[in-house]
């Protein structure tokens, strides 16, 4: 009875019997954790010698390896990195890819598009799989995906160096961020400044961090001019045209529509001022219209939009930048504050006019 192995225990060289090791079981074996093991592996400093020869034994005991990424072991890198993104406004995504391509190209690395569904059960694993099989270098992450609390715990936990672009909760550490929040309460001031006292909002996701910094932001820019919130007056969208159009219907349809319409972004924007005209209304003269982000559309449609210059462009390049720093060297990226202007155009003007 005393010699008799438990089921799943390991043989007696101490092996698990059956099934990949993985790295969880080498962490398991040293008694450290997934990201210390990754460290090493990856020769990692800020690793004291006694746990590094740990981690390295349970490795051999165990015949560790990780994926087609033995590259790991060796030190060496991919030069490759993927844009992970579930956004349905292309205009954005173009901008940010152009970017995050400017920065890979001036570092000699390559690209990868790596699009997901933000509510799918099995991102995390999908990211995972992505990471180890095609050996990237890091990720660069977009909203709503910059937010997703199990897939920066994975990263992290296999020391997959990433960058975020516009993260709800902004401390982390590399990564670029603007003054959302302050930027749509200078837009509000705008808007108030031209006499309208009931502004309406289209929202964004609400998974989306942008959603929650520009809600807050028409808060507050309507609290500093004087003008009452109504929740009536805020409807949510999903960052698309489409959603803009529908949204816009039911402000519209309101006994007391507004006079004027905040989108959270261009595309959504764009949607409003269809609404408008589909109800034989015209902008700004009866509905003034701003947007956010300052992507292409809003200078190809008419009237102009009125918005929020981010250089979208700017944020890939800036984030791959810092993202490709931090491969080179760990603690190396940083956070980035990337400026905002209002963009002042015809598509708003004063109640009535």
């Amino acid at each position: 009875m005393g010699n008799r192995k438990r089921e799943g225990s390991d043989d007696a060289v101490g092996r698990p019997k059956a099934g990949r090791v993985r790295i969880e079981d080498v962490a398991e074996r040293a008694g450290v954790s997934m990201k210390t093991v990754s460290r090493v592996l990856n020769n990692e400093p800020n690793v004291s010698e006694r746990t590094r020869q740990r981690v390295e034994a349970a490795v051999e005991t165990l015949r560790y390896r990780p994926l087609p990424s033995a590259r790991v072991l060796a030190g060496r890198r991919s030069y490759l990195v993927a844009l992970l993104f579930d956004n349905p406004s292309a205009n954005y995504l173009m901008e940010i890819e152009m970017g995050v391509l400017d920065a890979c190209q001036a570092q000699h690395y390559n690209l990868m598009l790596a699009p997901l569904s933000y509510g799918a059960d099995d991102l995390v694993e999908k990211v995972e799989a992505l990471v180890l099989q095609s050996q990237l270098d890091g990720v660069v992450l977009t909203p709503p995906i910059t937010d997703h609390v199990a897939l920066l715990r994975r990263l992290e936990e296999l020391g997959i160096p990433y960058a975020s672009i516009s993260a709800k909760e902004q401390n982390r550490h590399v990564g670029v961020v603007v003054d959302e929040y302050g930027a749509v309460c200078e837009l509000m001031a705008h808007l108030a400044a031209l006499g309208h006292q009931r502004i309406g909002h289209v929202m964004g996701h609400a998974a989306h961090g942008a959603s929650g910094w520009r809600l807050a932001g028409y808060r507050e820019g309507l609290r500093r001019a004087g003008l009452r919130y109504d929740p009536a007056l805020v409807v949510e969208g999903e960052f698309s045209y489409e959603s803009g159009v529908a949204a816009t219907h039911r402000l519209l349809d309101l006994e007391r529509p507004p006079t004027a319409i905040f989108a959270a972004n261009d595309d959504m924007a764009a949607g409003a001022i269809c609404a408008i005209g589909e109800r034989g209304l015209s902008v700004p003269r009866d509905v003034s219209v701003c947007g956010f982000d300052d992507t292409p559309i809003a200078r190809q449609i008419h009237p102009a939009l009125t918005t929020i210059r981010q250089s979208t462009r700017d944020m890939g390049r800036l984030a791959a930048a810092e993202l490709l720093k931090d491969i080179r060297e760990l603690g190396a990226g940083g956070i980035v504050d990337v400026p905002y202007t209002l963009q002042l155009r015809r598509s708003t003007g004063p109640v009535g006019a």
